[in-house]
């Protein structure tokens, strides 16, 4: 067996374009996320350009560097790169697609309304969980419907996006209930994910549930900041009560970071 480099450190934005266009694999990908990480706009061009790359495949199929790509993609949140990404969404690397769909949604653009609806009504495989969320974020209530279809699915993740989806088009409380049963489930990878939910749906109820679940602290921190930077960007018309929320929430996190 050859012994394998442990990737070099990337210490520029320079060096990292660079090392994106190389022949390690290893640091190909370090510098895809290392890009990503620290938002540099001018490497949209060649992290798009990495959504094709061929050179870094699993025996299985996948594409490591095409989804590492997506994703920084989706930390730049350039629209330029939405083109680029709906592309992606017809590989075959089911990992790949899922990470394409989460950076168009990171990034907003109506563009990718029409082929995510078209996903969603696809007969294949498809990260569902990922897509009902996108389409959420997106505000798509044209695909509200067949998304009611999805609180029966056999996964419990599918139905809590379900969920969050319905909750955030129509507040009616029985969906974000719904959500908040799943913060005392006893696989703690749905506790997560439910708590993620709540952060995204940013509503006070979310939050009083987050404080009260079994989940660790760091998660609750996580996702109470989340609803928080929601609660202040809102434009809601009663400033007494919004003020009342963020004393609650900066409260809260206040006790957790004690604790930490």
């Amino acid at each position: 067996m050859t012994a394998t480099s442990p990737p070099e450190l990337i210490l520029s934005k320079e060096a990292a374009i660079a090392a994106l266009k190389g022949d390690d694999n290893q640091i190909r990908y370090y510098a895809a996320w290392w890009l990503g990480k620290h938002q540099v706009e001018e490497a949209w061009a060649v992290l798009c350009e990495a959504l094709e790359d061929d050179r870094y495949r699993t025996p299985q199929g996948g594409y490591p560097l095409r989804r590492q790509a997506a994703r920084a993609l989706g930390q730049l949140k350039n629209t330029q790169a939405v083109p680029a990404l709906l592309e992606a969404l017809n590989c075959e690397d089911l990992q790949l697609r899922e990470a394409a769909i989460q950076a168009l949604a990171a990034i907003g653009d109506s563009r990718a309304e029409k082929p995510l609806l078209e996903l969603l009504g696809s007969e294949g495989e498809q990260p569902l969980e990922a897509l009902i969320e996108a389409l959420g974020t997106l505000q798509v209530w044209s695909a509200q419907k067949q998304i009611e279809g999805f609180l029966e699915h056999n996964s419990e993740r599918v139905q809590c996006a379900a969920a969050r989806y319905l909750y955030i088009f129509t507040k009616e409380p029985q969906y974000i209930e719904r959500i908040i049963k799943n913060l005392t489930h006893p696989n703690m990878y749905l506790r997560w994910a439910a708590a993620f939910d709540l952060g995204a749906i940013g509503h006070i109820e979310a939050a009083e549930a987050i404080i009260n679940a079994k989940v660790a602290n760091s998660l609750k921190l996580l996702n109470l900041k989340r609803i928080l930077e929601s609660v202040l960007s809102s434009d809601r018309s009663d400033e007494v009560e919004k003020q009342k929320t963020t004393r609650l929430l900066l409260g809260a996190i206040d006790d957790l970071l004690i604790q930490l």
